[in-house]
């Protein structure tokens, strides 16, 4: 299927969107695999239903680029979502909440600070130091955050709720029509122990059963890669399979 013709972008009545297509690179989650992507630009008129059109058919946001993967050889990187009314906080999900019960979350404008900075270089360099994202400058971490054409929200977790509480997590999350959409977070490294990647998305998932929202999004599953593999762990979990979304329990 054209990307031009896929069920998401119904409802976009006449607009005429330009796709482009990377050049085959080394694949990051697979050994000896290669990614394309097919991509295109979101700041335009209208954005936000176009995102939220595009998020419906597997792109993710970065910056003012939407994305998904279009590799010739290979579907395993699959969209991911989790239907918030359905999920289930197990015995091992509450145990993840209470040992981060401290945490205050607050939601900020997306205005980047200094302060959020340092965490994210801290958590880089002991998590990601060989990683895409491991030379980024303060200059690179502000077009991150700022360069959002859509509704987009940092949500900072802090030890406690007085004013000089430390930053202690944060995740930038767009906020679409039918849900949260996870682009990414980060933590100090020392609290690793309590789960924090797991805790700030199982917060996601309580705060968008609060807003009543149908879904958290959370990037791409892909199966076989240790680096994705967490994401099936939040069941019910949706995929988008051949342009329908499906649940991996369903298999």
């Amino acid at each position: 299927m054209k990307i031009s013709e896929s069920p998401a972008l119904k409802g976009l009545g006449q607009r005429r969107v330009r796709f482009y297509i990377t050049n085959p690179a080394p694949c990051p989650y697979l050994d000896g695999q290669t990614e394309r992507k097919v991509f295109t630009n979101l700041a335009v008129e209208d954005a936000q239903s176009l995102h939220d059109a595009l998020s419906h058919g597997g792109f993710r946001r970065s910056q003012s680029i939407a994305y998904r993967p279009a590799c010739a050889s290979c579907k395993a990187c699959m969209a991911a979502r989790v239907p918030v009314s359905d999920f289930k906080f197990t015995k091992r999900w509450r145990r993840v909440l209470n040992k981060n019960k401290e945490l205050v979350r607050t939601a900020v404008r997306p205005s980047a600070t200094r302060e959020q900075y340092r965490l994210l270089k801290t958590y880089l360099d002991s998590r990601h130091a060989e990683g895409g994202m491991a030379g980024m400058e303060l200059r690179d971490f502000v077009s991150m955050v700022e360069g959002s054409p859509v509704p987009t929200v940092i949500f900072e977790y802090r030890a406690g709720d007085a004013d000089d509480a430390p930053l202690m997590a944060a995740a930038l999350v767009d906020v679409l029509k039918d849900g949260l959409s996870m682009v990414y977070s980060f933590f100090d490294p020392s609290l690793a122990d309590r789960g924090m990647g797991n805790f700030m998305i199982l917060d996601q998932i309580r705060y968008a059963q609060e807003l009543g929202l149908d879904y958290v999004y959370l990037g791409y599953w892909v199966e076989g890669s240790p680096k994705m593999d967490y994401k099936a762990a939040f069941r019910p979990i949706e995929v988008l399979d051949a342009e329908e979304w499906r649940r991996l329990e369903d298999e």
